[in-house]
């Protein structure tokens, strides 16, 4: 007998309809086969079905089994295959009948119940584009199914209880719709704690802000990584359209924890300067996003920046201009977004003390020809702001008579970053963007209006300090946010002259 049971498999963050084809033959040797290109967690389903059917006290048929994945010619990977295959071979064997407009898709244990599997929210949205109104997934990973409108989630805990639905013994109900829950917060670091470095918090709000790519560079010990863990307690919680954009790359991913939903806080990715190009950017035989794509609306920190390879930093140049990664393989060619803010974190020479008043630089002028050669023009000319975090005098480190001078906190530092944001949603909002970072030359022209005096110090360092195209028309993305912060509509020339320090001192 022949069952076909809906399930679905993706290709990026594409979703395939996949009809799983079982066929039971009572004639001829007793097997069990899955084609149609599956690799070897598809394949091992076997086994995990055949046990999980006995350990849910169902007679497994001493039969040939044929399951087919169509359409054969797309690869198919991961575990959600387990629950289709089982119920189209209880379907074949009418011990449950068979559903019409439902889709099927999760990881099976030993003993018949359902494990929490990645990829339920692609799941959901696949199974609206087709019409399909039921959705039988694990209980663990239903909540992510809930946030999609128009399709019934059912929650399953085992095996049995779809048995006992199937066949209406005892119904299970649809999981009820997701509500936004309120982020929690809990960075790492407060601003609070950072004892003086004022410009490179100042650098930090602005970027925080506008959404734009930093690049600090100071002596270890000096608190670049703080800041920029710091970074974390300044943004701005994700919206709706962000939270789905985000959610999709968790869930494909598998890191939406079990009974969670949609992702509501900023992520921020931290990657060691060992990852390679493909865990920094995405691909692999069966494409799977990288951590500039995990970063997607939030911040990836790249401490010890020119210790990365070249070719993975050179590999970030495309998706720092365009906010999104193509990745081509014989299994076919997947986009991922990758809008991100990158936060960059250097020594100024191997040995750290390059330029230090009080410490001497033991490294060969080759030496640090050769540190600092990793980061190329064009890859250091798609990063916003430019600023040097000297080391802290001792004397601040240390209050004087007991008195302690109070920094100022990131919860005050994120009531600006949030008002200059709403600033910008409300005024980019019909050119689909976010933040100033987001905008293309286009937008600049449309969206931006600068004083003539204002224009005319901007055209004035262009030309001084022969800077490229790409870096006058950030200075006036940058010139931007430092306006929104001040709650101000035209960019002025104090706006320009500050935006020009985080450029021109490095470039120049």
């Amino acid at each position: 007998m022949l069952t076909r049971i809906l399930s679905a498999s993706h290709l990026g963050l594409e979703i395939t309809p996949v009809d799983v084809e079982v066929n039971i033959f009572k004639k001829g040797f007793p097997g069990f086969s899955i084609i149609g290109l599956p690799n070897k967690a598809v394949e091992e389903a076997r086994e995990r079905v055949k046990t999980a059917l006995d350990n849910s006290n169902i007679e497994f048929p001493q039969a040939k089994i044929v399951v087919n994945l169509a359409p054969a010619d797309i690869p198919k990977e991961g575990a959600g295959f387990d629950l289709p295959i089982a119920i189209g071979i209880l379907t074949s064997l009418e011990v449950v009948p068979k559903f019409d407009k439902a889709m099927f898709f999760g990881e099976l244990s030993l003993d018949g119940t359902l494990r929490h599997t990645k990829g339920v929210f692609l799941m959901a949205i696949g199974a609206k584009k087709l019409g399909v109104r039921h959705l039988f997934v694990p209980k663990d990973s239903a909540g992510e199914g809930s946030v999609v409108a128009g399709v019934d989630v059912y929650p399953v805990e085992s095996l049995v209880q779809l048995v006992n639905h199937m066949s209406g013994k005892i119904k299970i109900d649809p999981i009820k719709k997701f509500h936004k829950a309120e982020p929690v917060l809990t960075p790492e670091f407060d601003f609070a704690e950072i004892v003086g470095q004022g410009q490179a918090k100042r650098a930090m709000e602005v970027a925080a802000a506008g959404g734009h790519n930093i690049f600090m560079q100071g002596p270890p010990g000096s608190g670049k990584t703080m800041l920029a863990r710091a970074l974390a307690g300044i943004l701005p919680p994700l919206s709706e359209e962000e939270s789905l954009e985000v959610t999709k790359i968790y869930s494909v991913t598998g890191n939406i924890p079990p009974g969670e939903s949609l992702v509501w806080t900023r992520p921020f990715r931290v990657s060691h300067h060992t990852t390679s190009r493909i865990g920094l950017i995405g691909g692999g035989s069966n494409p799977h996003p990288g951590e500039i794509s995990m970063a997607h609306r939030g911040v990836l920190f790249l401490d010890e920046f020119p210790e990365f390879s070249r070719s993975t930093l050179e590999a970030l140049r495309q998706p720092l201009e365009d906010g999104k990664v193509s990745i081509t393989r014989a299994a076919g060619s997947v986009t991922f977004p990758a809008e991100f803010m990158l936060v960059a974190a250097a020594n100024p020479c191997p040995c750290g003390f390059l330029g230090d008043p009080k410490r001497d630089c033991k490294c060969s002028a080759r030496m640090i020809m050769k540190y600092n050669s990793k980061l190329s023009g064009p890859l250091m000319d798609r990063i916003d702001i430019h600023i040097t975090v000297p080391t802290v005098d001792i004397e601040k480190l240390i209050p004087k008579n007991g008195e302690v001078k109070k920094e100022e906190s990131s919860e005050d530092i994120l009531a600006r970053v949030i008002a200059a944001r709403n600033i910008q949603n409300k005024r980019l909002k019909r050119a689909g963007i976010y933040t100033n970072s987001d905008m293309k030359n286009k937008h600049i022209k449309e969206f931006c209006h600068i004083e003539s005096e204002a224009q005319a110090l901007l055209k004035q360092a262009v030309n001084n300090y022969n800077l490229s195209a790409r870096t006058y028309f950030r200075l006036i993305k940058i010139s931007q946010t430092i306006s929104d912060l001040g709650q101000e509509t035209i960019i002025g020339v104090k706006h320009v002259a500050e935006a020009l320090q985080y450029r021109v001192r490095v470039e120049g």
